[in-house]
């Protein structure tokens, strides 16, 4: 944080220091030119008059220096000549340049002089002007410029160092917060300036990423226990049976080792297929896009489940169009048809239409329904309402999970609710294709 007070209060102490720089010459030349400006105005009203003198009066004898005319005052200030056609000094305080010079330097003088001259009736005029005024106002502007501008400067420093030490100051206590969390700390959060510019809502976004990482590890915690709990059924069952059979070999009845192996060895696979589903799902597995008809694939599942004697009405399976996987999709199909398979008492119904800018997919069965305060609870994962069920029976809990997941990534949604038939109807709908 250091370097950034440093760089911050360098950049805003060199941006200054150049304007100000930039600044001051520029006053000064300008003050500087507008005295110069009027000195020549004075210079040049001085030669006017000087030849309509010389004009009224001819060409009178010259005068020596220090003479009280009118003309003739304040010479230190103010010195002229005038110069007939032939060249001769008709009328000097003191000799001058025959030309017009910006700055010059007159014998006996002790300041710098500016030199007009000006040609008119034969006559030529020179007016010198003491610059010792311009000098004197332009060294008083100066000085202080010189001693103001570095203290403003440095004032602009400090300002800039304090003003951003106090704006990063919750930055670092966010920094340090951070630094302290661990893995096993996920509950705790950084604090949250009371502010609502750029490092309140810095800190409000960083809390958010604590929760949501905080939900993330509660969730991977809680699933490993549930599939660690999951999978010791069916290897237990395997290995009770296994142990059975070695210690008593004719109490078993002949192939029921080999049956039970075989029933619970495919429920350990399709647990496990189902698990590799869901982590893929959690890692954002990509979705392909192909368009696909979904009542293709409704009714392909509806004659598979009635080929276990439930009666499968599939008239309201109409046309609809989505753009997805086809495979993820079709495991949505089935794993809602088994799930109304399970819980039907004699019939279930399945439907398809297009609804707007969506394709709407439903599943009824005649079963005992789903409570209204378990509708959601039902699509977490190892969730069974029916736990009186044989487990063999009543599924593994991940199926509803599984439909969640993959529906959510094709842009979806699912909801569950009472159906005409006395049992749930479960409700897929999905972006259709265009």
């Amino acid at each position: 944080m250091a370097d950034v007070r440093l760089r911050t209060a360098a950049a805003a102490v060199l941006v200054v220091a150049v304007a100000l720089l930039a600044a001051a010459v520029a006053l000064v030349a300008l003050v500087r030119g507008s005295l110069r400006e009027g000195l020549e105005a004075t210079a040049d009203q001085r030669a006017a008059a000087l030849l309509s003198q010389a004009r009224s009066t001819g060409l009178p004898a010259p005068e020596p220096a220090g003479d009280d005319d009118d003309l003739d005052r304040d010479l230190d200030d103010v010195l002229w000549q005038v110069t007939a056609a032939d060249g001769a000094v008709t009328r000097s305080a003191v000799p001058l340049p025959a030309e017009s010079s910006g700055r010059v330097s007159l014998p006996g003088g002790d300041h710098p002089y500016l030199v007009v001259t000006d040609d008119e009736g034969g006559y030529r005029v020179s007016v010198a002007v003491s610059l010792e005024d311009v000098d004197e106002s332009t060294a008083a502007l100066t000085t202080p410029l010189a001693i103001g501008l570095p203290l403003l400067v440095l004032l602009v420093g400090g300002t800039t160092w304090v003003v951003v030490s106090r704006a990063l100051a919750p930055v670092e206590r966010i920094r340090r917060g951070v630094e302290e969390i661990t893995g096993d700390q996920l509950d705790r959060r950084v604090p949250e300036p009371a502010t609502g510019d750029e490092i309140g809502r810095l800190a409000r976004t960083m809390n958010q990423m604590l929760a949501r990482l905080q939900d993330s590890r509660d969730r991977q915690r809680e699933f490993v226990a549930d599939a660690s709990h999951e999978l010791r059924s069916p290897v237990a069952s395997i290995r009770q049976v296994a142990e059975v059979a070695q210690a008593h070999p004719a109490a078993l009845p002949d192939g029921e080792l080999a049956e039970t192996v075989l029933a619970e060895s495919a429920r350990l696979q399709r647990l496990v297929d189902q698990l590799l589903v869901l982590t893929r799902a959690d890692d954002g597995g990509a979705v392909r896009a192909d368009d696909i008809d979904l009542d293709d694939l409704v009714l392909a599942e509806a004659r598979r489940v009635g080929r276990g004697g439930l009666a499968v009405d599939t008239t309201g399976v109409g046309a609809g169009r989505v753009r997805g996987d086809a495979s993820a999709l079709g495991q949505v199909i089935r794993n809602l048809a088994d799930n109304a398979a399970r819980h039907a008492v004699a019939a279930l119904a399945v439907g398809v239409r297009e609804s707007g800018d969506t394709v709407e997919l439903t599943v009824d069965d005649d079963g005992p329904g789903i409570p209204a305060d378990q509708r959601e609870r039902v699509f977490q994962r190892f969730v069974r309402l029916d736990e009186a069920r044989a487990r063999d029976a009543g599924g593994s809990g991940l199926g509803l999970a599984i439909v969640k997941e993959i529906v959510g990534a094709h842009g979806g949604t699912v909801a569950v609710s009472p159906s005409a038939l006395g049992g749930a109807r479960f409700t897929v709908r999905l972006p259709r294709s265009r």
